[in-house]
């Protein structure tokens, strides 16, 4: 079935097809139909399968045809509440991309950056807020905000909104919006805790689940290398130097790890960036749009970025670091292999990372390909990399085999 049989609104058909969105990605063909009947619906799917779209095409639909029922007044009738400001930013521009040629207007409420010129957008009207609860919190009390007038809910990447303490935040937006209307729960794991807070927040929902027992997706060949954390970065290195046009993604544990690899890609000539939670918002967000842009092709992260963002062509994701949950595996791999699109993900694992390795095959319930490299090669990639920080005589003194060296 493609998109123009559904019935929804022409101008939203015309711009799928501007957007070169033809046939509906599964979880689209499955929730789109029951939202725009106005039924609540909790949705759980592998990140990368087009859930956005498989809310947003249904609510700007709802709302055009509220619109002309409701006449000019604006108002918000639709909220999205998102963990994080990244997510809020991408959503934000989802919408506006499908509700490109209807007047439906968007609002993106996140902190880190200044209110007033969010409130400014709110004061010239707006039907869709895609919000972080701090700040539409903030100015639900400052009023600014008047959410009586909202016909739909929708909780995205709600996992993560538990993991990150928001579940109280749920709640009380709930209690703020009017009893009677429409709940869209969309989560890319569960388990009890999400299973409790959806019963809690949907009434009579459909259930529609598409994430097999495997989380990971298929598009995305997995692979580990063994290496000793110390020579990781010459690994990276040479991925970068071996394929200079593909775009990587790496991911790290935490924000020194990050900037420290930074700085060792810069010491051998590669540009790259880094983005993590120490990095002011404005920031953030232009160095994640140099990375979809193709202006810079090595963006070094935290987990910051394993969930809901985005990145066209996006080839490689490299786990320089292995996660310390299982489950942000499947998120940052999921930035790759996205709708058709096949990805790689690559993860280097140091001897002190094996039990989080163990942990991750459990979790996916499959074991991850080994990368074969032999001594050799292991070798030829130390002696080939230009830092020149490294201490050769300390290589050559513990690695002296003269069958290497004859060869």
């Amino acid at each position: 079935m493609k998109f123009e049989h559904y019935p929804i609104d022409q101008k939203i058909k015309d711009q799928l097809k501007v957007l070169g969105f033809n046939r509906p990605t599964d979880i689209q063909y499955r929730a789109i139909n029951h939202i725009l009947d106005g039924e609540d619906v909790m949705a759980v799917a592998q990140t990368g399968t087009g859930k956005t779209a498989a809310f947003v095409i249904p609510v700007l639909h709802r709302l055009l045809h509220s619109k002309k029922k409701l006449g000019k007044k604006q108002q918000i009738h639709c909220i999205v509440l998102v963990p994080t400001r990244e997510l809020a930013q991408q959503i934000t521009g989802v919408f506006e991309q499908i509700g490109a040629q209807t007047p439906i207007k968007v609002v993106g409420l996140f902190g880190g950056v200044e209110q007033d010129s969010q409130i400014n957008q709110l004061k010239k009207g707006a039907e869709v807020l895609i919000a972080t609860p701090g700040r539409m919190f903030d100015l639900i009390a400052q009023g600014h905000l008047d959410v009586s007038g909202v016909q739909t809910l929708v909780l995205d990447e709600a996992d993560l909104m538990l993991d990150l303490g928001f579940n109280k935040d749920i709640h009380d937006i709930i209690n703020k919006i009017p009893k009677k209307h429409q709940t869209l729960f969309f989560t890319a794991t569960i388990n009890k805790k999400i299973k409790s807070l959806a019963y809690d927040v949907v009434r009579s929902a459909i259930r529609i689940q598409l994430s097999p027992q495997n989380p990971v997706s298929k598009n995305v060949h997995h692979a580990v290398a063994f290496i000793a954390m110390d020579d990781k970065r010459f690994f990276l290195e040479n991925m970068i130097k071996e394929y200079e046009e593909a775009r990587f993604l790496v991911f790290a544990r935490t924000k020194v790890r990050v900037e420290r690899i930074v700085k060792a890609m810069e010491r051998v000539g590669l540009h790259a960036e880094a983005l993590h939670g120490g990095i002011v918002q404005e920031n953030r967000f232009a160095i994640l749009d140099r990375f979809r842009k193709g202006e810079n092709k090595v963006l070094i992260t935290t987990d910051v970025a394993a969930r809901g963002i985005d990145i066209p062509n996006m080839e490689y994701v490299i786990n320089y670091d292995l996660p310390d949950l299982a489950e942000n595996y499947v998120h940052r791999c999921g930035r790759t292999g996205r709708a058709a699109a096949l990805g790689q993900a690559l993860s280097f694992c140091s001897p002190d990372e094996r039990e989080l390795l163990d942990a991750i095959e459990a979790y996916t319930g499959e074991e991850i390909m080994q990368y074969e490299i032999t001594e050799g090669e292991y070798k030829a990639i130390l002696f080939d990399a230009d830092d020149p920080s490294y201490n050769w005589q300390k290589l050559i003194d513990e690695n002296e085999d003269p069958q290497y060296w004859q060869d």
